[in-house]
């Protein structure tokens, strides 16, 4: 799953954390850049968020390269408000990641924030 014309699109806020997951699994960094907004900002619970497609891809890149992989959890219904989408995530751990999904201009979804996990 590393072609761009293959991957499929969120259709859905819900889909993106799906995509997020199979895309980590598969090594398929791009395609996991391709979740977020060219502006995004992704807090991984480090020392600052980082924040745009080239720091993200690589946070991504170094997790990867680490053997971290995400896992699934009890993904809430997403909340939606026009073109906006808070979505969330229980992990098997107890924490619960947190993001903010914005509707793009071809129906599809990216994620513009995205907190791994709202506990301090």
């Amino acid at each position: 799953m590393t072609n761009a014309e293959n991957r499929e699109p969120a259709r859905d806020p819900q889909d993106l954390e799906r995509l997020l997951i199979d895309r980590q699994w598969a090594g398929d960094i791009e395609g996991m850049l391709a979740l977020f907004e060219p502006d995004a900002v992704v807090d991984s619970g480090d020392d600052e968020p980082v924040r745009g497609q080239h720091a993200i891809r690589a946070l991504f890149q170094q997790g990867i390269a680490a053997g971290r992989k995400f896992q699934r959890g009890d993904q809430r219904p997403a909340l939606v408000n026009g073109d906006l989408a808070l979505t969330s995530t229980r992990l098997s751990d107890g924490s619960i990641t947190s993001e903010v999904a914005r509707r793009q201009s071809d129906g599809t979804w990216l994620w513009a924030i995205d907190r791994y996990s709202v506990a301090f």
